[in-house]
């Protein structure tokens, strides 16, 4: 075989395994559910499992790119989530039903959302918003696709810098909204992605 054969085979290998990692298959595993609950709004008619609804409404999904682990702060840390650019006001959405576990004002995230999954074992991330959808309160069950908030620049976006920051964090059951382990949202996101 040839070094391309290799790098292609490597790279199917590789791809196989992230998804295995996500996944777990037999009765009752960890996300189990999840994959279940899980479909895009603009195909909430015929379910895909293992991809999340484009977190911006209207977004197209094959315009999503990849800046997980970016440089950012200048250099100081990596970029953990997708920063999708949108115009200002461009309404975020649920990605999969859950609850809104917190809303929250940082220094980096501006004004934040916090989406937890029914299951419990996800957070979905919402930063740099310029505000709440009308009604959105902690503690509030939603489906997919139901209006969260707007896209800003609030936070260190840096004024005019539109866009929404999407993050997800893998969860135990008992741990708060802030505890969970960064995991990439990108291959959920994306044409072509997980289950796609």
């Amino acid at each position: 075989m040839t070094r391309l054969g290799w790098a292609i085979l490597g790279l199917i290998v590789l791809a196989i395994a992230g998804f295995l990692s996500l996944t777990r298959f037999g009765g009752g595993g960890p996300h189990a559910s999840q994959r279940a609950a899980i479909v895009p709004v603009d195909e909430a008619k015929s379910p895909i499992p293992g991809r999340l609804a484009v977190p911006v409404r209207g977004y197209p999904r094959n315009a999503i790119r990849d800046n997980w682990g970016d440089p950012r702060g200048d250099g100081t840390r990596a970029h953990h989530g997708t920063d999708i650019m949108a115009p200002a006001g461009a309404t975020a959405v649920a990605v999969a039903p859950g609850r809104i576990e917190k809303l929250f004002d940082s220094k980096l995230g501006g004004t934040t959302l916090y989406l937890r999954s029914r299951d419990r074992r996800w957070i979905y991330y919402y930063a740099h918003l310029a505000g709440y959808a009308p009604g959105v309160v902690e503690g509030m069950a939603v489906t997919t696709g139901t209006p969260l908030g707007y896209v800003g620049d609030t936070g260190d976006a840096g004024p005019g810098n539109y866009h929404l920051h999407f993050g997800m964090q893998r969860m135990r059951a008992d741990e708060r909204w802030y505890q969970g382990e960064d995991v990439d949202p990108y291959p959920m996101l994306a044409a072509g992605g997980a289950g796609g």
